[in-house]
């Protein structure tokens, strides 16, 4: 996407069931620009062989979290690939302040940071009816962004289940974790001018409609 000369090279921010990697989707499709997952380019890196792709399997064979250079190496490789010339979107990525600083230092260049900003109790809430596809990854909600047809997969047709992880006690574990680690990010964007925030909205299409305005007013 490149509007007035700028090109979309996003991330976006949130804690864990704001809603962001739906966005990012939607986000995705609309300007045609690949929206890209941590988790995901790791996993393709380690299969395909790539340099930091076997770095990050001997790292994942010991037992250890992939390192942060590891990490920004494969983003760094993934971002070389052609269908990321006009754009992109960080989903995940980064967690932690550390992070966005070794981003900068591998010369990753990022034009707009938004934030989808979602009180905890009402995350909590939201956590608890997540449904996602074990097959493609797809993510779904009962309430707010149900599948066509209750329990399947819109694109691949396989059973929905509940992620472990969004158990309550996990929910309240994972929302202290980004708090702590992640929530810094924003004044660090913040003060390089280019962080946005978006209220998350109780409908998911009042939640884009501010999501993509923000988009657009950063392109202006």
């Amino acid at each position: 996407m490149i509007k007035n000369g700028k090109k979309l090279k996003m991330i976006f921010l949130g804690a864990p069931g704001a809603g962001k990697g739906t966005q990012s989707e939607i986000v995705s499709e609309k300007f045609n620009i690949p929206a890209i997952s941590t988790g995901s380019i790791i996993r393709a890196a380690i299969k395909n062989g790539t340099e930091m792709g076997l770095a990050a399997k001997e790292a994942t064979e010991r037992g250890e979290l992939v390192p942060d250079s590891v990490v920004i190496g494969i983003i760094k490789e993934r971002l070389a690939e052609p269908d990321c010339e006009n754009g992109f979107i960080l989903d995940g990525f980064p967690r932690t302040v550390p992070q966005a600083i070794a981003l900068d230092e591998m010369n990753v260049e990022i034009t707009l940071v938004l934030s989808i900003e979602v009180a905890d109790e009402k995350i909590a809430e939201r956590m608890g009816g997540r449904r996602v596809c074990n097959k493609c990854g797809a993510s779904y909600h009962i309430q707010y962004n149900p599948s066509k047809t209750a329990g399947i997969c819109d694109k691949c047709g396989e059973p929905l289940s509940i992620r472990k992880d969004d158990s309550p006690e996990i929910v309240l574990s994972r929302l202290a974790t980004y708090h702590e680690q992640t929530e810094p990010l924003k004044d660090f964007y913040g003060k390089k001018g280019i962080l946005k925030l978006v209220e998350g909205q109780e409908e998911l299409s009042d939640t884009t409609a501010l999501t993509l305005k923000a988009i657009s007013d950063s392109l202006e």
